[in-house]
């Protein structure tokens, strides 16, 4: 139970006021449906007298009763209690409703399926709870990792820096695989959750400090280690939510990830309009960094190790993992030459060939991506349930068509291709983004994900580089439509050699820790057997 400050700095709402009572008169066939078992957000079991508990489900606490008066004309009045307690802390207030509605209903929830905004798989609690604290650590992370390319144009006009020297120095950041890299590689030996509470303070401080500069190399070199820091975070973050979720919740974790992500994002985006304020006020927005550090400290004792890691598993090598390795990494790059300078350089591209004021981005950003939400669920939902090959290819061309068409285009169709561009490609996200922390063993999980990383990296600095001379000597529209090239060899390779990893266990696709999971439990059951 969270303590009196917990309380105090974090108020959620809660499930556990009053039980959740629902009453009704049926005939004998409803409630023999009633006293059935549910089989949907909660397996249950019954324990008898109209009881049921929890056998599955993302609950601390959970027991439905059933109360039964048989009424004069032969039909029966029910009264059901469902006492509930739901296994999130930080986020109860959003799902809170959604569950009251599913609980109170009499009788066995819609067949054997959950809604469509829970995982097509259930979670137990530890995976609700490590959920939960990953989605807040994700706002604080999408936070300062947007601050860059959201101000980098601000701070270069204060600077007195042009489009290629933009260019270059956001290039040169992507050099911040130096630090994530051996970050990332070094989970493997000593765990995700320190790391990625390390990391994340890290982060924080070194990003403030980006306020306090007096020059754009000066800048940059600041935010190179912070950079670092906040994608090894990321990284180990993607791991840790794909080692403790089922096996059809990982892209629909990676997609709730994402979103909090996004949120983070949205703060900065909402902040911008704090660089009108003068030349220097683009740095408000790096000290406001530090604010992260609270949230942290509160969720840091309630992050526990993923049980995947915790568990014996074998010591495992690159050998035997190339294929997977190279496949990912030259999907990485391809990915970013597109997707890198069209983060960041869109700022300068609305303020300078468009003629966009700090305010009238921050509106523009927030209303034509705000809408990705849809895209990051729906993709998520549909990736575990219908495959991740078809959606994330659908995914990858529509969203990267549209937003070669945004940067060609002025007036309603800049703001529509946008919008559009933002909800067909945001499903791309958690459909791709699964692959990483998929397809290699506990023991290689960390560094093969960081070696993926250095390769997309270079790809970002390709793409950084060439888009911003392009952009210098004709148009971001010429350069953008040369660069999506890269993705659309992505779909190409995605429907030739992707395998599909929709509805398999880690275990079933890195053969390494079935054996390892196999000797340690004695062949019994053990927590991922419904993976």
């Amino acid at each position: 139970m969270p303590t009196p400050a917990a309380h105090s700095l974090f108020p959620v709402a809660s499930l556990t006021v009053a039980p959740l009572v629902t009453q009704g008169t049926v005939d004998a066939d409803e409630l023999a449906r009633v006293l059935i078992p549910r089989n949907g957000l909660v397996l249950e079991r019954d324990v008898g007298g109209g009881r049921f508990e929890a056998v599955e489900g993302p609950f601390r606490r959970y027991e439905r009763r059933v109360t039964v008066t048989d009424t004069p004309d032969g039909r029966h009045h029910v009264t059901q209690e469902v006492s509930v307690e739901l296994a999130v802390r930080y986020w109860r207030w959003l799902f809170a409703t959604a569950f009251r509605r599913r609980l109170r209903r009499l009788g066995p929830e819609s067949g054997d399926r959950t809604p469509w905004w829970a995982p097509p798989d259930r979670l137990d609690p530890q995976a609700a709870e490590t959920l939960d604290a990953l989605a807040l650590l994700s706002v604080i992370l999408g936070y300062a990792t947007i601050l860059l390319s959201q101000t980098i144009t601000f701070a270069a006009h204060e600077f007195g820096a042009g489009k290629p020297a933009q260019g270059v120095a956001l290039a040169a950041v992507r050099f911040d695989l130096l630090l994530s890299f051996p970050v990332v590689a070094l989970t493997d030996r000593r765990g995700r959750r320190w790391l990625v509470l390390a990391a994340t303070a890290g982060a924080c401080v070194i990003t403030a400090v980006g306020a306090i500069t007096p020059s754009l190399p000066v800048f940059i070199a600041t935010q190179v280690p912070a950079r670092g820091l906040l994608t090894a975070a990321a990284v180990i973050v993607a791991i840790m939510a794909a080692e403790e979720m089922p096996a059809g919740g990982r892209a629909y974790a990676l997609g709730l990830l994402t979103m909090a992500g996004a949120l983070g994002s949205g703060v900065a985006v909402m902040l911008l309009p704090v660089a009108d304020l003068g030349e220097g006020g683009w740095r408000i927005l790096f000290a406001v960094a530090l604010v992260g550090l609270f949230p942290l400290a509160h969720l840091r004792p309630h992050l526990v190790e993923s049980r995947r890691f915790r568990a014996p598993h074998p010591e495992a090598t690159l050998a035997g993992h190339g294929g997977r390795l190279w496949l990912l990494a030259i999907s990485g790059l391809l990915i970013a030459v597109f997707f890198t300078p069209a983060n960041w350089f869109l700022n300068e591209y609305l303020r300078d060939e468009r003629g966009f004021s700090a305010a009238r981005i921050s509106l523009f950003t927030i209303l034509t991506t705000t809408p990705g939400a849809i895209g990051i669920v729906v993709g998520g939902y549909l990736a575990d349930v219908k495959g991740r090959r078809v959606v994330g290819v659908i995914a990858l061309v529509a969203g990267v068509t549209a937003t070669m068409v945004m940067f060609a285009v002025n007036g309603w169709p800049l703001w529509a291709s946008s919008a559009i561009g933002t909800i067909l490609g945001a499903a791309y996200v958690p459909a791709l983004g699964v692959y990483g922390p998929e397809l290699f063993p506990t023991g290689l999980r960390g560094r093969a994900n960081a070696a993926i990383g250095v390769v997309g990296r270079l790809g970002s600095v390709v793409g950084l580089i060439a888009v911003g001379i392009i952009a210098g000597r004709r148009s971001f529209g010429a350069a953008m439509t040369l660069a999506g090239v890269g993705p659309l060899l992505l779909a190409v390779l995605i429907v030739v050699a992707y395998p599909e990893t929709a509805h398999r266990s880690l275990e079933e696709l890195n053969p390494e820790d079935a054996l390892g999971d196999a000797k340690r439990a004695g062949e019994n059951p053990g927590p991922f057997d419904n993976s």
